[in-house]
């Protein structure tokens, strides 16, 4: 099998799971490129990658485009970056939000579509071995109609969390706690519900983190046009990153996540687990650290010439109702979906 070229554009916090990810998938790719504003973090990612170049600017990748790269900057570039990749005829997998606009994100799809090429987004907590369980057995109808969901996100992000450039500002990062950690949460209940988001009735506030411009603190109404009710909340002023809780409800049974953990309920069957898989990344750990999972079946998809999973229209539908969200908090107001820019 012929190696893939790849290249990383953002050497920061996120990197270290793409770098052990990349490193197990040594035998399907070659990393070729390293790009980070400051060049010393590129230069210490390339270090891990024999021939792997630095730079702290796009103009050299694009020059000598790979095959494929991995975008993991600051919210606000990740348009700006897709396109210049897509342009240079690189397919490209961008970490989370698709961008910080539906405008955006829309434009980002069908330039990939203009250049024939393929982008996606990540999410890889769908890569959960319960999640893809769960996603299962709705679809095959084992739960009956879908009733409701909740999910609840207690985590800690400490002031210095956003002592950077780019954090903590609408401008740069598009908002707080929902659009940066529990997106993960909205995406999920939202892929299994295998239904449109209807309208969203949200609140936000800046309670304990009061250093920044974005809120700490965020709960939601998610209605689903299949009549099922999201109820949602999210901080990150706790003490510690408390596993994440999540439950899908159903007339015949539900599925509950805790952490990586799913217990499936339903009714006359014995409650049974399905526990995190084995083959999770070294280092830094994330909720849902399946990042590997998703990267190999990008890289797959390529080779395939077929749509990688989370395209940029599945992730723009997640941002969707995280800015119904904000909008229904600016304003005070129940928000229908679609919305206008």
């Amino acid at each position: 099998m012929e190696k893939l070229r790849v290249g990383v554009v953002g050497c920061g916090r996120i990197s270290n799971t793409y770098r052990a990810a990349l490193k197990q998938l040594e035998d399907e790719v070659d990393v070729v490129w390293a790009v980070d504003k400051v060049l010393a973090r590129a230069q210490a990612f390339a270090a891990s990658f024999p021939g792997c170049r630095a730079a702290d600017t796009l103009e050299p990748m694009l020059a000598d485009p790979p095959q494929a790269v991995h975008i993991l900057t600051p919210h606000h570039l990740h348009k700006q970056q897709a396109i210049a990749c897509l342009r240079a005829g690189a397919h490209v997998l961008t970490e989370k939000p698709v961008a910080l606009h539906l405008s955006d994100a829309r434009e980002m799809a069908q330039e990939a579509r203009r250049c024939g090429r393929w982008l996606a987004v990540v999410s890889q907590n769908r890569y959960i071995p319960g999640i893809v369980h769960a996603r299962k057995l709705i679809q095959e109808g084992r739960l009956g109609a879908l009733r409701g969901a909740w999910s609840q996100l207690t985590w800690w992000r400490p002031p210095s969390y956003y002592e950077c450039d780019w954090k903590g500002s609408w401008e740069t990062e598009g908002g707080g706690v929902v659009i940066d950690q529990a997106i993960h949460s909205i995406d999920l209940v939202r892929w299994l519900m295998d239904s449109p988001v209807k309208a969203v009735q949200g609140h936000i506030a800046r309670r304990i983190l009061t250093n920044i411009e974005v809120e700490d603190e965020a709960d939601a109404a998610i209605e689903f046009e299949n009549g099922a009710v999201y109820a949602f909340f999210a901080c990150n002023y706790y003490t510690h990153n408390s596993p994440i809780r999540l439950e899908i409800d159903g007339e015949k049974g539900s599925v509950l996540l805790e952490g990586e953990t799913v217990t499936v309920s339903l009714k006359g069957e014995k409650p049974y687990r399905i526990l995190p898989c084995d083959d999770v990344l070294e280092g830094e750990s994330y909720w849902g650290n399946n990042h590997l999972a998703q990267i190999r079946e990008f890289y797959q998809s390529i080779r395939e010439d077929r749509q990688p999973p989370v395209p940029t229209e599945e992730a723009a539908a997640t941002l969707e109702t995280v800015l119904a969200l904000y909008r229904s908090a600016r304003l005070g107001a129940r928000q229908t979906l679609p919305l206008r820019d």
